[in-house]
């Protein structure tokens, strides 16, 4: 490791295809690093789509943190209306610029869809290390490909593995979230050293209030895709009539009106807020003062979004699947129910809601303590450490934080 008399700031680019005010896992973890590495010095560069007419170069301050954004001019797709992509005929020239603009002593990717692409390639073309981490299942990308005929959908998805493949096997260092990603991406990609990096979570931005709740509210906080399986929880809490229950669904998504006019085909279209689009501030605000944090999807390679609920003091009820296990401690901080058996969700909510207080706070305090390992400032010392070529630190953590290797 690098002594703290040879320390020395970096210049680092983020290139994602998503970004703020996106809300999705990929786009809270490249905001978060930025913030994170900004505030320890560094000089921090994103380049991501920008939104309608807001292209350009921009000084933006996040938290407190001043980053410059690359905003590049990018276009909506029928295959996801509510993000919008960089131009792919134009994805080469735009990165190779910004890359020449910035100079970085790193490039960190998140993605092989468009900006991994570019900058890989300009990365190889002007000799900078480059980083990259995989927040994307190829099978869920293809959810969002209208049109696609199901039988083709295998070809596809084969290909794309192909594409994830090529990319990030030109890459120094490659990271997912959890061990269970780098496991599974390992399988379907044949790449090994595939180093598990948690998003990291700055707990300390969160609160939560231990009290008695006099009403109940079941939160989730995301994207409103078809993936997440949002359905599910809409269904269980209709089932849940007889208890002074609501559902707040923080985010926005494709999903949004098909779940609306489900809550009111159910009768619990009153019960049933859609915040859209909101502030970090009312994000923690609305977590704290929920009851229980429910996250039905199958796909997630870690879920900032419940380590953010755990954060806050609320037991989680979580599809029993890919990595939200690594979170989510059946009878400890929350329950696991089978993918899809709403019966079991509905079942794990009214065990939840009859507990009584001292079991109930037992469950709230092992939830904060689950994110402990999950500190953003071990994921800020290993990601430093791997964009100056370093060995990242040794931890002694398990399956549930930073490992050293998948």
């Amino acid at each position: 490791m690098t002594s703290p008399t040879e320390y020395r700031p970096l210049r680092i680019l983020l290139g994602t295809d998503t970004f703020v005010p996106d809300i999705n896992g990929a786009a809270t973890f490249t905001r978060n690093l930025a913030i994170g590495l900004a505030l320890r010095g560094h000089d921090v560069h994103v380049m991501c789509p920008a939104q309608p007419h807001g292209d350009g170069t921009f000084s933006e301050t996040h938290d407190g943190a001043q980053l410059t954004v690359h905003r590049i001019k990018s276009i909506s797709t029928p295959f996801h209306p509510t993000l919008r992509f960089m131009q792919p005929w134009k994805i080469g020239r735009e990165s190779d610029r910004v890359v020449r603009e910035v100079g970085p002593d790193a490039i960190h990717f998140q993605s092989h869809v468009l900006a991994g692409r570019g900058l890989m390639r300009a990365a190889e073309r002007h000799g900078i290390r480059t980083v990259g981490t995989n927040h994307l299942m190829p099978e869920n990308a293809l959810h969002h490909v209208r049109g696609l005929p199901k039988a083709l959908v295998p070809a596809v998805a084969s290909q794309q593995k192909h594409a994830v493949a090529a990319l990030f096997g030109r890459a120094d260092a490659i990271t997912t979230p959890t061990r269970r990603a780098a496991e599974y991406f390992t399988e379907e990609t044949g790449l090994t050293n595939v180093l598990a990096v948690s998003c990291g979570i700055d707990a300390s931005s969160y609160s939560a209030d231990l009290s008695p709740r006099e009403h109940h509210r079941l939160a989730f906080l995301g994207r409103l895709d078809q993936e997440k399986h949002i359905g599910e929880l809409v269904e269980a809490a209709a089932r849940l009539k007889d208890l002074d229950v609501s559902v707040v669904i923080i985010g926005e998504g494709e999903e949004r009106e098909p779940l609306a006019k489900r809550a009111a085909e159910l009768g619990i279209a009153d019960r049933v807020e859609f915040t859209g689009r909101v502030s970090d501030a009312e994000v923690r605000r609305t977590l704290t003062a929920s009851s229980i944090f429910v996250m039905p999807s199958r796909a997630e390679l870690q879920s900032i979004a419940t380590m953010e609920a755990l954060a806050s003091g609320l037991p989680v009820v979580a599809a029993d699947a890919m990595a939200l296990p690594h979170l989510v401690h059946d009878g400890e901080n929350g329950f696991l129910y089978p993918p899809g058996d709403i019966d079991a969700l509905e079942a794990s909510l009214r065990r939840l809601l009859a507990l009584p207080q001292a079991d109930l706070l037992a469950l709230r305090r092992a939830a904060m303590q689950t994110v402990v390992c999950h500190d953003i400032q071990r994921t800020l010392d290993t990601f430093e450490a791997l964009y100056r070529g370093e060995q990242p630190p040794v931890t002694d953590l398990d399956a549930d934080g930073l490992s050293s290797s998948a």
